[in-house]
């Protein structure tokens, strides 16, 4: 069963479009802790505030039970948020305490003279080392971003590929089981959905 987590963000529509199109027909909506229990996979989707994410999820109870997937190397795939919620802090609207999996922070893009926030659009991937989401993918691969905060891990050989937006931030990012991409693949076309089937096919 691949739970996909509901806790209100938007996107999740188009996210469990994608994966239907892929073929996955063992979607397992997670609202309650429970609904994690047997789980294969877990994906978090989701545009939002970090701090109202983490609070949404709290609220729902399902901080524990995921934390404790993780921990038992169900494989992960964390979307936008989904992927900043794995750092220990994330500085949007003052700080917050994210699920703490992995070591770094969430920072704001800064003020640039010609580049606008939020970094809205598409973007090349630089891959940087080999990883089981990006298989099959072209070198010059793109995809769609919209986010005015980026990760900034502590381990950089977590960052499986990065892109260039006045600053190099990790777009792609895997430790162990846990993987995150900062982009939409359900918004990035074939790219996209070749990066969703890798997913799948763990």
């Amino acid at each position: 069963m691949l739970a996909v987590i509901d806790y209100g963000a938007g996107n999740l529509r188009s996210v469990l479009h994608a994966l239907t199109h892929l073929g996955a027909n063992d979607l397992q909506l997670a609202r309650k802790p429970g609904e994690l229990q047997g789980a294969r996979k877990i994906i978090l989707p989701g545009v939002g505030a970090f701090g109202a994410s983490m609070a949404q999820l709290r609220q729902q109870g399902l901080v524990a039970p995921l934390k404790q997937a993780l921990a038992a190397g169900i494989p992960y795939l964390g979307i936008c948020i989904g992927m900043q919620i794995l750092y220990e802090v994330g500085e949007e609207m003052g700080e917050h305490e994210g699920l703490g999996l992995l070591s770094g922070r969430v920072i704001r893009f800064p003020r640039f003279e010609t580049r606008k926030v939020p970094h809205m659009g598409w973007n090349q991937l630089k891959i940087r080392q080999e990883c089981a989401l990006l298989e099959g993918l072209d070198a010059a691969s793109y995809t769609y971003f919209v986010h005015s905060y980026y990760c900034a891990p502590t381990d950089v050989k977590t960052i499986a590929a990065s892109v260039d937006y006045g600053v190099e931030f990790a777009a792609v990012i895997q430790s162990g089981t846990i993987y995150g991409v900062q982009f939409h693949p359900e918004k990035s076309q074939l790219t996209g959905l070749r990066i969703l089937k890798n997913f799948l096919r763990l």
